[in-house]
């Protein structure tokens, strides 16, 4: 039974241990992005420099770079094709700066590009965003209509679809995140804008930010499996 005296232990064993890799994940990149901030490049190349020479270096035009507030709120629109980093990265010359900057130039140069994974990212974006919005009304009217028999349980596994539509996102995430990474490095080291000594600042920057978003897809596959421990059996068990 997934509650033994009121107490949910699928929550306990499914989604908790996933939220504390969140939180860690979290924690972790902030204290990475944190540490290699105090370490300079010696070529004194900004994070906006550097992620200029990388949309340079790929034949990229038109991509405006801005400055943005808040801490890691560095990320690049599409729809206004802008590259937009925070206050600790656009004029910082360390290597974890470069690092970021590079990794959003490297998601500039993916859409330039028609990298598949990106394209599909956004292609699934509505339907995810609409998918999580009706996910739970969905369960949740499955379930105070349950009196209804079958009927009121096919709203409860719609509702466990569209909220799977939530781990689709977070699958095609992890090579666009992955591949934005290594192209951001490559262009680091071809284009001599950190030393080898330097360049591991960045790599651990890069890598720290990557275990967030495995951290993601593994609370959402945890999340579904949770919702499919509590209600996917209920219409069998019902018609039994």
């Amino acid at each position: 039974m997934p509650y033994y005296y009121g107490f949910d232990w699928t929550y306990v064993v499914l989604v908790l241990p996933c939220l504390i890799l969140s939180m860690w994940a979290s924690a972790n990149v902030n204290s990475t992005f944190k540490k290699y901030s105090g370490q300079l490049s010696s070529r004194r190349i900004t994070g906006a420099q550097a992620a200029q020479r990388v949309l340079m270096a790929n034949g990229v035009q038109g991509v405006k770079i801005q400055r943005i507030s808040g801490n890691l709120t560095d990320h690049y629109d599409p729809r206004t094709n802008v590259i937009r980093l925070s206050d600790n990265v656009y004029d910082n010359t360390s290597t974890a700066a470069i690092g970021v900057a590079c990794h959003e130039a490297g998601h500039a140069v993916q859409y330039a590009q028609s990298y598949a994974p990106i394209k599909l990212r956004a292609a699934v974006i509505p339907v995810t965003n609409l998918g999580s919005k009706l996910a739970m009304p969905l369960i949740l009217i499955g379930l105070l209509l349950s009196y209804l028999g079958n009927i009121s349980y096919m709203l409860v596994y719609a509702g466990i679809a569209c909220f799977g539509l939530s781990l689709v996102f977070q699958l095609v995430t992890l090579p666009v995140e992955f591949n934005a990474s290594r192209r951001a490095l490559a262009a680091i080291s071809s284009g001599n804008l950190l030393t080898e000594e330097e360049q591991k600042g960045a790599r651990k920057t890069l890598t720290a930010a990557a275990l967030t978003y495995v951290a993601a897809t593994a609370t959402a596959l945890a999340q579904l499996l949770r919702l499919l421990v509590l209600f996917g059996g209920r219409g069998n068990r019902r018609r039994d």
